[in-house]
């Protein structure tokens, strides 16, 4: 992990009885260069003065400026100065409050009171789960929460304060809430060699079907350290913690409408080297939008019109029997349909559209094996052969009466013993989202190699993806990171580019 400091207006406000943290003056941080030459920097910022233009407000400021993490950020201050300027986020908080107080009538005779909430945490344990959501909503250390009933109860104030506001109880709470926000101890022995970066995985250990098995993430970590860079599983209750990170790669399924994508938003916005990012999400995340991509930029693909009700007829004489029918945002097979008459489709259509505004349909094109291309930066990294599903047309058979999907035989080969059209045409299709780490889905035919879709976030299980390149698969993601991290740190050592 990088250094950590914590800023205050004044050394002797940190007590001799307090734990020994490396505590700096507001005044050297803002004035001594020692500091602002400093990289990698984690500061904590428990400044007294945090009003607009205050030294606590400079400090946050200027440590954005050089580049170092800090909480509260700027955004939090400017976001906590006025109840104008947050009470808009406070919507759903309110709601959750109304719900959680409500249940406690007989415990609550006041009409008002306030907790103090530290890195997302509180001593009122029904309240514990308001106290998380407010820290991600403001990354602030320490706050105080001044809730009031009047029909109903409310979030009334929420402000910043600085550990000699608190009481006794409270402040153990801080340090004890502070040590686990800091994590490792600051000194480590001379002998090891800190790592370079921080990166954060997103994962889901509860998903049925996720991008990447246990062993996988397993692989990762063990590339991550084996390049010096610290990997951390993290899972959608860490978001308050994202700014702790250098980079952020998403191991869980995608998704415009969850938390996925808002790490990931958050990723970018923080600067961070982020995988997938929001662009490649969005664009990936509809099949719609897929289609119009690869037909207007000449790359082939299954014939393809966007179904509604009233022109079924024109689809019959577009498209010919049996023809597919999906979902824009479906993945791993879900949403998918395939219709053999008008029949089928009318029903399928029906189906669909309890679901979605606009369904897909797609000319059926039958082949014993799809092929996976995965592309990193634009280049082929693996290539796999994903088998139909027994006696099914899909590769994974969702309705297939047992307790879990079934899925078809795999195998992977290498990259240069692929047949160069699928390589070239994944390469090309990758190279329109972005320049992240993409599969891409092709099928070859007599008619020739059709992209079915790109896929933002693709699969790299153990035993499957990775049946040929074995670690180096895993080393060569992480090295990507690594690179991205080495460029952005050059970029801000070096600065804008010198006008001639």
């Amino acid at each position: 992990m990088s250094e950590h400091i914590l800023l205050v207006e004044k050394t002797s406000e940190w007590k001799s009885e307090y734990p020994p943290y490396p505590v700096v003056a507001a005044s050297d941080y803002l004035t001594n260069s020692e500091w602002a030459n400093r990289k990698g920097l984690r500061v904590v910022n428990l400044c007294r003065n945090s009003g607009y233009l205050g030294i606590g407000y400079y400090c946050s400021l200027l440590a954005e400026a050089r580049g170092h993490r800090v909480v509260p950020d700027i955004r939090t201050f400017n976001d906590l100065s006025r109840k104008a300027f947050y009470g808009h986020d406070l919507e759903e908080l309110d709601r959750r409050v109304r719900r959680v107080l409500g249940r406690r009538k007989s415990g609550l005779e006041t009409t008002r009171f306030e907790i103090v909430i530290v890195f997302g945490e509180c001593r009122v344990s029904e309240l514990a789960g308001f106290a998380r959501e407010l820290f991600i909503a403001f990354r602030a250390p320490l706050m105080k929460v001044v809730f009031e009933r009047t029909h109903h109860w409310r979030i009334e104030a929420v402000r910043p304060v600085t550990p000699g506001q608190l009481d006794p109880a409270n402040r153990d709470l801080f340090f004890d809430a502070l040590q686990t926000y800091l994590g490792k101890p600051w000194r480590r022995p001379r002998t090891r060699k800190a790592p370079r970066y921080d990166l954060a995985i997103l994962h889901d250990p509860d998903e049925a079907m996720p991008p990447s098995n246990r062993q996988a993430l397993a692989r990762f970590i063990k590339a991550g350290k084996a390049a010096g860079i610290a990997v951390e599983l993290i899972t959608r209750k860490d978001f308050g913690r994202l700014a702790e990170f250098d980079a952020l790669f998403i191991r869980e399924t995608t998704s415009v409408n969850d938390h996925t994508y808002r790490f990931s938003r958050r990723a970018q916005s923080e600067d961070m080297v982020v995988m997938d990012d929001p662009e490649s999400i969005l664009r990936c995340s509809n099949k719609i939008y897929l289609a119009e991509l690869l037909t207007s930029n000449g790359v082939a693909a299954p014939k393809t019109a966007i179904v509604r009700p009233e022109n079924l007829n024109e689809l019959e004489n577009s498209l010919n029997y049996p023809m597919v029918l999906k979902v824009p945002d479906g993945s791993f097979s879900r949403g998918v349909i395939k219709v053999e008459d008008r029949e089928e489709l009318d029903a399928g259509v029906k189906r669909l559209f309890n679901q979605t505004e606009l369904v897909l349909a797609q000319e059926f094109v039958p082949t014993q094996f799809d092929w996976r291309v995965g592309v990193l930066n634009g280049e082929a990294l693996f290539v796999c052969q994903y088998g139909m599903s027994p006696g099914h047309w899909q590769i994974i058979n969702h309705n297939s009466g047992g307790q879990s999907p079934r899925e078809g035989d795999h195998r992977t080969i290498s990259v240069e013993d692929a047949p160069p059209k699928v390589v070239k045409t994944a390469i090309r299709a990758a190279r329109l989202i972005g320049d992240g780490l993409y599969g891409v889905d092709l099928k070859e035919t007599a008619k020739g190699v059709l992209v079915v879709e790109v896929n933002d976030n693709p699969n790299i299980d153990v035993g499957v993806e990775d049946q040929f390149l074995g670690d180096a698969l895993y080393q060569r993601i992480i090295s990507e990171f690594v690179r991205r991290l080495d460029q952005s740190r050059h970029a801000v050592r070096s600065g804008p580019a010198n006008a001639s």
